[in-house]
């Protein structure tokens, strides 16, 4: 036998190692800022945006959502009453 025992595990060096995590931590923590700047420079954006609007989202998905429920409604009666798309045009 040799004075050498060979290892089957590959020789790390440790400096290599913590730079390489630092590196990685500090990139993550200068992601992760640029996700925070760049969400609330939108979220701002956004807010305004809506503060803008002549009609809120709100109030127009109400109007929308009465609009839906009438045409519905409508055309569940046209089809009990048996109104055709030639009556209707009057023609």
């Amino acid at each position: 036998m040799s004075a050498h025992s060979s290892s089957s595990l590959p020789a790390f060096r440790s400096g290599y190692l913590i730079t390489g995590g630092s590196l990685i931590t500090a990139g993550a923590l200068i992601a992760l800022a640029g996700l925070a700047v760049g969400g609330l420079h939108m979220l701002s954006a956004t807010r305004q945006w809506i503060g803008e609007m002549e009609v809120p989202p709100s109030e127009l998905a109400k109007i929308k959502w009465t609009q839906a429920r009438s045409a519905a409604t409508a055309g569940a009666a046209a089809w009990q009453n048996g109104v055709s798309a030639h009556d209707a045009a009057g023609t």
